[in-house]
């Protein structure tokens, strides 16, 4: 009787215990190996140079973002960050990027709305005037910007990047509507639309059609133009993008943590120095 219950509960554990998805629930995203992951990691500067070109030639033409300006490209940590150029706002890269784009501003003497090139300490501007119009070029959805969304989508960059990489042919079975497209590791639920057998497929639905391919960003430093490369870059610089004092911060994490260590041993020594004649 006991290894028939014994038998019983093996079985139920292996029915209900391996990873199957629930359904409505997204894949997993991929695992990578970021360099700024980890309390003492930093960003590669060369991978966020090749991911702002992603962003700048792909991303760029729907989402914004508003939340960071031309000048955090130049300060250190960042992308074009030059130990030359102390001020970001000196940085001659910086103002020829800020400068390929056009702002709109208002004329002093007329008064009149004008576009005049960027400089340092603009933000990024929006792609859209509004937000009808972007709604209205996007088939009604909103593109979000782009400033923190590394901090507001679970698992960061590996999100990003496993989203970006991760569009495939829907299986068999799946009904996929006019203007939506299937990925794995969108969140949704995709069993309302499931006409095949078995569980329904992981993932949802996403307006935003595959925006990735082989070759169409050319990396200056010659790294291979993949997918996969594209995706990663971008996600790191993304990354980047929601904290760009990363490394300062962590920097000073690790300095206050040796001062703390450092007190703590005084306090120690103190205590014993001055209660070891006293009886306790």
């Amino acid at each position: 009787m006991l290894r028939k219950g014994i038998a019983l509960a093996a079985l139920g554990l292996a029915l209900v215990g391996g990873p199957a998805l629930a359904a409505g629930e997204a894949a997993p995203p991929k695992h990578v190996d970021f360099s700024f992951k980890g309390p003492f990691g930093t960003f590669d500067q060369a991978q966020l140079q090749r991911g702002y070109k992603v962003y700048r030639e792909v991303c760029a033409a729907c989402h914004s973002m508003e939340l960071l300006s031309f000048r955090n490209l130049g300060q250190k940590g960042g992308p074009f960050y030059d130990p030359d150029y102390s001020n970001p706002n000196d940085n001659p890269y910086v103002k020829t990027i800020a400068a390929e784009y056009q702002i709109n501003d208002i004329d002093s003497e007329t008064g009149d709305v004008i576009q005049r090139p960027g400089t340092s300490a603009d933000a990024f501007p929006s792609p859209f005037p509004n937000e009808a119009a972007a709604r209205a070029s996007n088939g009604g959805a909103l593109p979000p910007d782009l400033s923190v969304m590394a901090k507001a989508r679970h698992h960061g960059a590996d999100y990003i990047y496993s989203l970006l990489s991760g569009y495939r042919d829907p299986p068999a079975g799946l009904q996929v509507a006019v203007g939506q497209h299937y990925n794995p590791y969108m969140a949704g639920d995709t069993t309302p639309f499931w006409t095949g057998e078995g569980h329904a497929p992981p993932g949802g639905f996403i307006a935003m059609p595959p925006q990735l391919a082989p070759d169409k960003v050319t990396f200056d430093d010659g790294t291979p133009s993949t997918i996969d490369q594209q995706a990663k870059d971008v996600a790191a610089f993304l990354a980047w993008a929601a904290e760009p004092k990363m490394e300062e911060r962590k920097a000073f994490g690790f300095g206050a943590m040796i001062y703390l260590v450092i007190f703590a041993g005084l306090l120690y020594a103190s205590y014993r120095r001055i209660w070891r004649n006293v009886a306790h």
